[in-house]
């Protein structure tokens, strides 16, 4: 080969390296691996770390979390971000960076699935669309989801999010019989690919109807009706918002009321319609404490009635496990979303945080 040929083939060689290397994700600064300290081992929270891509951020964030003796973490893992532009390959960078810290931190992942990338729906519509033509494409992102990480123990897979809002099931109205076509679609292919893999439906918004249904269908209607739509062999789990609105977490369970004991009321469902056998877990709940919030209850009742929640869970012999909303966000929203929070966005520990710490990891 003449020379000038040879050195033309290391120049396209050096791109070549440069090209695919500036592609790799770097090495993760993982710590030794951790355990959690906690005499309750249901207690949990809801992070909101993918996206974030500050790897001191996410150590640091899940490191809290442990040191809080939550044991579970629930964390969206959005379709939209792993598979951007089209259904050829996968970006698991972000996904990577959140599951080996966790793991590192001896914490239980459930992953929340949702969110459509623009390339798996119409023009003009919400990253919550997803039409029956794209179901497969979903699925596949899901059982991709979960070869990858089943062996990093992930097994609780969250399939949608509280698809009986007109919001969350893509400005449309609420439809339990399309909800349940794609469980019919998604169950089986993961349960072939990833036998022990925990498929959970549900996480609906809790309460009755708004607007006739078409803004919200009352939760325990869309359950009723996933069962008129033979649902039951397609999910292994079912996920509950149990927010506790401005009651404690024991007053007594209704259906037109949203509290914490509402979750009986799902349960006695389930065991209507033969699935008694099947643990719920919740996914959402808590209280707020902003002082301007006309839904918000007073910090003191807020310290006093989370730690009687994770408490009041232990009476469930069926409940896998109470995560609650949100430990904390990487900004503020100067507003009522703030005063979820267990930290504050500058890792600040806030009241709630020490007082659930001293329940949680208490001699």
């Amino acid at each position: 080969m003449p020379i000038r040929g040879l050195i033309s083939l290391m120049v396209v060689a050096l791109l070549a390296v440069q090209f695919f290397s500036l592609r790799l994700p770097p090495p993760l600064n993982l710590p030794p691996p951790q355990t959690v300290a906690t005499n309750n081992p249901l207690v949990g929270v809801h992070t909101r770390l993918t996206g974030v891509g500050d790897e001191a951020y996410i150590r640091h964030t899940l490191e809290q979390v442990r040191e809080l003796g939550a044991s579970w973490v629930v964390e969206l893992f959005p379709w939209a971000y792993v598979q951007p532009r089209s259904r050829y390959g996968y970006d698991w960078a972000g996904a990577d960076m959140v599951m080996q810290h966790a793991r590192r931190q001896g914490l239980q992942v459930v992953a929340r699935l949702d969110m459509v990338p623009a390339w798996a729906r119409p023009a003009h519509t919400t990253d919550r669309y997803l039409d029956p033509a794209h179901y497969a494409d979903y699925t596949a992102f899901v059982v991709a989801f979960a070869k990858r990480y089943a062996p990093l123990g992930v097994r609780h897979l969250i399939i949608w999010n509280e698809p009986n809002l007109r919001f969350e099931w893509g400005e449309r109205a609420p439809d339990p019989g399309a909800y349940a076509a794609l469980l019919k679609v998604v169950y089986p292919a993961v349960k072939a690919a990833v036998p022990e893999a925990i498929v959970i439906a549900g996480a609906l918004s809790p309460g009755t109807s708004l607007d006739d249904g078409q803004t919200r269908m009352d939760d325990m209607q869309y359950l009723a009706s996933l069962y008129d739509a033979q649902i039951g062999p397609y999910f292994d789990m079912w996920a509950v918002h149990a927010y506790g609105g401005q009651a404690p977490p024991g007053a007594e369970p209704d259906p037109a009321t949203v509290n914490f004991r509402r979750i009986e009321l799902v349960r006695q469902m389930l065991e209507r319609f033969g699935d008694s056998t099947k643990r719920l877990i919740v996914t959402e709940g808590g209280y707020n404490d902003h002082p301007r919030w006309s839904a918000a209850v007073r910090p003191a009742d807020r310290i006093r009635w989370t730690i009687a929640t994770y408490e009041q869970a232990r009476r469930y012999p069926w409940l896998e496990a109470v995560a609650l909303w949100q430990f904390t966000t990487p900004f503020a929203t100067r507003s009522y979303p703030d005063a979820w929070n267990f930290v504050a966005p500058d890792g600040t520990p806030r009241a709630i945080y020490q007082a659930v710490q001293a329940y949680a990891r208490r001699e």
